[in-house]
């Protein structure tokens, strides 16, 4: 282990392979700030580009371009309420209320002090535990994995207000239905298609994203534009400290701590990625948190920007144990790095590190250098990005627009995309004006499919009972943690009115 640690430390300490970590930082940083263009878009464009590289050099450099673009779609989540890519939605919660009250310059250095935490711890685990960590993925079987799911479902409650669990679960399940829009994966048929020939590959994830976040935004603001002349304009004078104060630090190095090792196990499940770490990281945070500390959740708070931000690039490294130690991709982007490792002849699995050391260790030791690369990229570029705030309206949200329509179109060029993307968007302003939640519904939508497929496997090998989810421990220990989570809101409620009803009878008693 040591002799290839210090194979892959040479190789990664090669001048050209720290310039191919730089250049892959700085163009994923830059095409995750865009509104649609996410690390999928960005890792395949570097494709053609690592033809001519030797495969640590290329792998290396698609690396970087992977946990730039995470890294770097947080600004556009904070800044415009447009994630940059899917595991950025959640940064949206509490980053754009953070930047509307003129903290935009905190929030985006707090992003980016999580993302390069998250990262180097995820990195350091990555170092000494690849091959422990990769037994611990064969582990995991299909009950498991729809155990997890129903778990991470159960974590609505992180994006309900007080009251709210009910409009919140009622949107977790029109997320799953929408999920099952398409071909059923196991037998091949159509469902919910309408006899369209556009919706056989279902509903993008990339669509719904921004048709509930981006576009939705853009339109309630025009719709409170009557109102503008009274709300603050943002001016750069207006943007903010970058510091973080002790308290500040205090209050948000727990929550970075545990979602960075957090998210780097979520990260290590096949399939799993950084989008649900980032997503279950938050619900963990705001339930941990006091009832004091809930009520800031979704208006602003900083551990519920650090959270997913931490989560989700200790995920994107974790995402690299099943890719390099079992050759299973464990997200979207990482399925593309795979297909361009056997494009290079090198089969990833369990003899990777014996046979390819160089191209092992170096690409692991590669990404702590990239999050040094990423924190000294952005830090400095901080004031020049927060002038997105400083735009008018009258340009940025066409600017918004413009950006979201494309990087939908850019997905599958396929007209009817946008057709659909306008019409959720109206769906969703007219749910958001009923104050239901956007959040549930995006994570039925991406637990969906996931839930689906294991559910089915599950199923076949008990013979079709659901035996499976007490029979093995492990899936048992994850079910029960799910029903508590799920009857925890509705138990406390019950208490908190018991406790409200016996205060009144003895006030009643000391009154008579």
């Amino acid at each position: 282990m040591w002799d290839g640690i210090l194979t892959g430390l040479g190789t990664a300490v090669m001048p050209f392979n720290l310039l191919m970590v730089v250049v892959g930082c700085f163009a994923g940083t830059f095409i995750g700030m865009l509104p649609g263009l996410g690390p999928i878009s960005a890792v395949a464009l570097m494709i053609p580009v690592t033809y001519g590289l030797d495969p640590a050099s290329g792998i290396i450099l698609m690396a970087g371009v992977y946990y730039g673009a995470v890294f770097g779609g947080s600004t556009s989540s904070i800044l415009v309420n447009a994630p940059g890519c899917a595991s950025t939605v959640v940064t949206a919660f509490d980053g754009f209320p953070l930047a509307q009250k003129n903290q935009a310059g905190k929030a985006l250095a707090l992003a980016a002090y999580s993302s390069f935490t998250g990262g180097t711890i995820g990195a350091l685990i990555l170092l000494f535990a690849a091959p422990a960590l990769a037994s611990v993925s064969l582990s995991f079987q299909s009950g498991d994995y729809f155990a997890l799911m129903l778990l991470g479902l159960t974590a609505v409650a992180a994006f309900s207000g007080k009251g709210q669990v009910i409009k919140a679960l009622l949107m977790t399940i029109f997320g799953l239905m929408i999920a099952t829009v398409g071909t059923d994966i196991t037998s091949g048929a159509t469902r919910f298609t309408f006899g369209s020939v556009d919706l056989i590959d279902g509903v993008s994830f990339l669509l719904l994203a921004m048709a509930t976040f981006a576009l939705t935004e853009v339109i309630m603001t025009v719709m409170r534009g009557q109102h503008a002349e009274e709300e603050p304009e943002m001016d750069m004078a207006s943007l903010g400290s970058m510091k973080l104060s002790k308290e500040e630090i205090k209050e948000v190095a727990p929550t970075i701590g545990r979602s960075s090792v957090f998210g780097f196990l979520v990260g290590v499940l096949p399939g799993a990625g950084a989008t649900i770490a980032s997503f279950m990281a938050y619900g963990l945070e705001r339930n941990l948190a006091s009832a004091k500390e809930k009520l800031k959740f979704g208006k602003g708070s900083l551990r519920g920007l650090a959270a997913p931000e931490s989560a989700n690039n200790a995920a994107s490294t974790g995402s690299f144990v099943p890719l390099l130690t079992l050759g299973i991709p464990g997200s979207g982007t990482t399925a593309i790095m795979l297909g361009a490792l056997i494009a290079y002849g090198i089969q990833p699995g369990p003899r990777l590190f014996v046979d390819n050391p160089d191209v092992f260790w170096s690409v692991i030791i590669s990404m702590y250098f990239g999050n040094l690369v990423l924190l000294i990229l952005n830090l400095p570029l901080i004031p020049y990005i927060s002038r997105l705030l400083a735009i008018p309206r009258p340009i940025l949200i066409p600017l918004i627009l413009f950006f979201s329509i494309t990087g939908v179109y850019l997905v599958s060029f396929n007209t009817f995309d946008i057709y659909m993307m306008v019409f959720i968007t109206l769906g969703a302003i007219f749910l958001k004006l009923l104050e239901f939640p956007m959040a549930p519904m995006l994570l039925g939508f991406i637990l969906g499919g996931i839930m689906e497929k294991n559910l089915g496997r599950a199923l076949t090998m008990s013979d079709g009972s659901f035996a499976f989810l007490w029979d093995r421990p492990l899936t048992l220990t994850i079910t029960t943690i799910a029903a508590i989570v799920l009857l925890l809101p509705l138990l406390s409620a019950m208490f908190g009115k018991m406790r409200g009803r016996g205060l009144e009878v003895t006030v009643k008693e000391g009154e008579g």
